[in-house]
């Protein structure tokens, strides 16, 4: 009797050779032109592209963004609100994907929502960015990069949280891919002693530049003031009269 080469049974004995790699496959991600697949979707997905702006001031926190959604190249709508109100004095900026995002915002709502009647208080910023960071740590917002600002009792705070769930609180801090045209206008212009009305015209400036160099951003500006009496949003389809 013929004694079988290797060569003939390779593929079936792969797994008793040491290759274990495909003994339960399929698995999710690995059938055929999956990757193709994954790209085409991601180049029909729509992102906010997006140029975002978190600043901090003595009297409460100023963020700004474009109003630009993207579709691969295709500017996919010109009327995009990338800062919502998630809290009584806080605000979230989105950069990322547009589902997810809205996702994320749905849910820190009814998590603040559901804190504030269970305890008859209202969240500190430190456990509001914890909440935000877990939510984005758990995978189930990708791709998402928000700017969380907002004021409590210890004052106005801004945090920049990364895609992996990452929190750092800064003074001033930019998200998005005009991101490099806005930080340079805010390492020239931002100073610790700025007043709400001057870090308005900082974040509109850096908001600017990204807007006339970054394909992605553009469209208008959105404006949130947040102080200790609320969140105030302003929608401008132009920087006219924001001199």
């Amino acid at each position: 009797m013929r004694t079988p080469t290797h060569d003939e049974f390779s593929g079936r004995l792969d797994s008793l050779n040491g290759d274990h790699s495909n003994v339960f496959g399929p698995e999710l991600g690995e059938f055929s032109h999956a990757e193709r697949r994954a790209t085409e979707l991601g180049d029909k997905e729509t992102k906010t592209g997006t140029t975002t702006v978190g600043i901090k001031t003595e009297d409460g926190v100023v963020l700004a963004t474009d109003m630009r959604a993207s579709m691969g190249y295709m500017v996919s709508s010109k009327d995009v609100q990338k800062v919502e109100e998630i809290h009584p004095t806080a605000a979230l900026t989105i950069a990322g994907s547009v589902s997810a995002a809205q996702s994320l915002i749905s849910n820190l709502k009814a998590e603040v929502r559901l804190y504030e009647a269970r305890r008859g208080e209202d969240m500190s910023m430190q456990a509001l960015s914890t909440l935000v960071g877990n939510f984005l740590r758990s995978g189930a917002f990708f791709v998402v990069q928000p700017i969380l600002g907002g004021v409590d009792e210890d004052g106005g705070h801004i945090y920049s949280i990364d895609p992996a769930g990452s929190i750092l609180e800064e003074e001033y801090t930019v998200t998005g891919s005009g991101s490099q045209y806005a930080l340079g206008v805010l390492e020239r212009e931002y100073s610790d002693d700025l007043t709400v009305d001057e870090a308005k015209q900082v974040a509109t400036n850096a908001i600017r530049a990204a807007v006339e160099r970054d394909l992605a951003s553009g469209n208008g500006i959105n404006i949130a003031v947040v102080t200790d009496e609320g969140v105030d949003v302003q929608r401008h389809q132009n920087f006219e009269g924001l001199e």
